[in-house]
């Protein structure tokens, strides 16, 4: 689910037995926020190996019975989760342990705009997973997930999880209140732009239901703007290109033009007023990586089922997010660790997780398992198709060291023009003043 979501995130991966998947129920409420890092980690009487998982956002991994299917398969393990709500608290935290080598767990997430500072600059604190035999699984894995955690002497420092293809979720019911269309095709026509949705959105707010805006912020539209970019903030040689990057400024200058129009609902996501708007219809529309489907049921609730839908994205492909699982060096269990990571991000645990989640497979054999999906919570979304078809036509994007970083101050900036009134070039300003002081 954010890259978390920004980045959240992340998903899981679920084992299958080739079976197609038919109507797909989303059941993923977010994991509750706890500490970071591992718990208690020593074997327990009997011979009974815990190994323990830190993670951030909602992997669903518990939700989906997996670990519980680990543990029938596999008597002598145990697995405990410890998991972080905001992926940037959890990144900070991970650093602070492997700098100093203690109190890290066996598996550690990483969200894909941390995994170029893995494979760059910290491939000395994970262990390559090489060592163990991952490199018979490249074929499993889309190429792109694979080479992005693969160092350039061939370290192997993660697994992946998912992928985020890029959709857009929206409220029938409150497009129905406006007047608007609410057929799904008529509306990727009607937005096949990014300036069609703007023009959809005004036409919205005209008769739109009280306390109700087009999108739940301009965070979340320049997110899912610069997800349908292959060069963003670097570029191949590894420098910093995002100040005068014509597909940052445009993703910048769309999102201003949305905060000024008043389209926003001004919420900051991954906030407890965001969560809580979900449920309350503050917002008719919200940029949806595939990751986000199992978040959006998890606020909006039973109530909310058959009153959203799914259609293509304005603009083209893109994607939002993704993760890894990785082994640390200091580890206390890395090889059982690994036969868990492995197991959990194989095919049929990818296809089993997309199937409760959401979370769309970086597994070339779970894609070809969920490419009928439907999902009678978002009325009968073909989620398999959409979301499917927007991986294949993903950019392959250019992964920096510090892209999560970018992205978050520049999410501030924007942050502070829609809820603040800053002036937008003084906004721009603050944002590459906070890359300074976080990048060095």
């Amino acid at each position: 689910m954010p890259i978390c979501r920004t980045v959240r995130t992340s998903a899981a991966r679920a084992r299958s037995t080739g079976r197609t998947l038919g109507a797909v129920v989303l059941a993923g409420a977010l994991l509750a926020a706890c500490g970071s890092g591992s718990s208690d980690s020593s074997d327990e009487a009997g011979g009974k190996v815990t190994l323990t998982v830190d993670l951030f956002g909602a992997f669903g991994y518990k939700e989906a019975g997996l670990y519980a299917e680990y543990e029938k398969l596999n008597p002598g393990v145990k697995i405990k989760q410890s998991d972080t709500e905001d992926e940037a608290d959890y990144w900070k935290s991970l650093q602070t342990r492997l700098a100093g080598g203690g109190g890290l767990a066996d598996v550690q997430g990483v969200e894909v705009g941390r995994i170029a500072s893995v494979t760059q600059q910290q491939s000395d604190k994970f262990e390559d997973l090489k060592r163990y035999g991952a490199d018979k699984l490249k074929n499993e894995f889309a190429e792109a997930k694979w080479s992005a955690a693969t160092t350039k002497d061939g370290k192997i420092l993660g697994l992946g999880t998912d992928v985020g293809p890029e959709a857009m979720c929206y409220r029938t019911d409150l497009f129905k209140k406006a007047g608007l269309p609410t057929d799904r095709a008529e509306l990727a026509q009607k937005w096949a732009t990014w300036e069609g949705y703007l023009d959809l959105g005004e036409q919205y707010m005209e008769k739109a239901p009280a306390k109700s805006a087009w999108i739940d912020s301009v965070g979340s539209l320049y997110s899912i703007m610069i997800g349908q970019e292959k060069e963003r903030y670097y570029d191949a040689s590894g420098e910093l290109i995002y100040e005068n990057n014509p597909a940052v400024k445009s993703a910048w200058d769309t999102s201003v033009e949305a905060a000024e129009s008043g389209l926003s609902a001004k919420l900051d996501q991954w906030s407890p007023q965001w969560n809580q708007a979900f449920a309350a219809g503050s917002f008719a529309t919200i940029p949806c990586p595939a990751w986000m489907l199992g978040y959006v049921k998890g606020q909006a609730g039973d109530a909310g089922q058959g009153k959203w839908d799914i259609a293509k994205l304005p603009g083209g492909a893109g994607n939002w997010g993704g993760s890894y699982l990785s082994v640390p060096r200091a580890a206390e269990h890395k090889e059982e660790a690994y036969e868990l990571i492995k197991w959990l991000t194989a095919p049929a645990q990818q296809a089993k997780l997309f199937e409760k989640q959401g979370n769309f497979p970086s597994s070339t054999g779970a894609i070809e398992q969920v490419a009928d999906a439907k999902d009678p919570y978002f009325s009968g979304a073909p989620i398999g198709q959409i979301f499917g078809e927007a991986a294949k036509a993903a950019p392959v994007q250019v992964l920096g060291v510090h892209d999560a970083n970018v992205a978050q101050q520049i999410t501030n900036a924007l942050s502070e023009v829609e809820r603040k009134g800053t002036a937008p070039g003084k906004a721009w300003s603050n944002a590459k003043k906070g890359v300074a002081n976080t990048i060095g």
